[in-house]
């Protein structure tokens, strides 16, 4: 473990011990009380164990160590075609995914990779070009980011930075606050076209043991959830729109 990393393990647990006695004190005052089911229960409630096969669901991808960058609305692509430039454009993601292309009508393009997009624009000109060439560069997009919400000092939108973990992350949120429950943090990450993968993580018998193995690392718009109250059983997959609250 080297010195920055323990450093921030040092840091969150100092967070998580402060936030330990004030749930105590909170408990002793409310011990009669039981707690009821947090918030993002309704969410959780939408969970199922297999992405169903539908036209619109897409594959689950592969958890890859250097995810390549998915595209989103609002980011601006200039797209080449070597041999016949009269083609050339620069197009826009819409708000719906969307790309308008030149003749060739709209393809959705949204959370797709350049290779991916790349391959969807040449079939798109199939239709009107032979065996065409496509080159897209991106020229305008967001700046990799997560979200940290619920329970931590200062929720909301941060910058990605290198290689970040959800310790860390739950760090630069300004840690727990005194009712985040530590042993329930939930990473929602998307894994297909409109369903997102959910996985508990245990951070306090992760910092109690001082075992870093598993942190899990965050990929780019990830999202990581702490909750005040118990949270019902986690299923693997979410679909997107119930998140809708919490991405807005």
């Amino acid at each position: 473990m080297g010195p920055t990393r323990t450093a921030v393990f040092a840091a969150v647990f100092a967070l998580c011990s402060f936030a330990t006695v004030e749930g105590v004190c909170a408990s002793q005052k409310n011990v009669k009380n039981s707690a009821p089911a947090d918030p993002i229960d309704r969410v959780l409630s939408q969970g199922v164990d297999k992405i169903p096969a539908t036209a619109d669901s897409g594959a689950p991808q592969l958890q890859r160590r250097n995810p390549r960058y998915q595209v989103e609305n609002g980011d601006v692509m200039e797209i080449d075609f070597p041999y016949t430039p009269d083609f050339n454009q620069t197009v826009t993601v819409n708000p719906d995914g969307y790309i308008t292309l030149r003749d060739a009508g709209g393809i959705h393009v949204e959370g797709e990779t350049l290779p991916q997009i790349e391959a969807d624009v040449k079939r798109a000109y199939e239709k009107i070009l032979h065996d065409p060439e496509v080159s897209i560069t991106l020229k305008q997009f967001e700046n990799p980011y997560f979200l940290a919400l619920g329970q931590v000092n200062h929720p909301g939108k941060y910058e990605l930075r290198g290689t970040m973990t959800v310790a860390e992350a739950v760090a630069m949120a300004g840690g727990f606050t005194g009712k985040g429950r530590r042993n329930d943090i939930i990473l929602f990450r998307r894994v297909a076209n409109n369903w997102v993968s959910a996985t508990k993580v245990n951070l306090k018998h992760m910092l109690t043991s001082k075992n870093l193995s598993e942190d899990l690392q965050l990929h780019p718009g990830d999202m990581i959830y702490v909750p005040q109250n118990r949270v019902s059983k986690i299923k693997p997959f979410i679909p997107l729109p119930t998140l809708g609250y919490y991405l807005r």
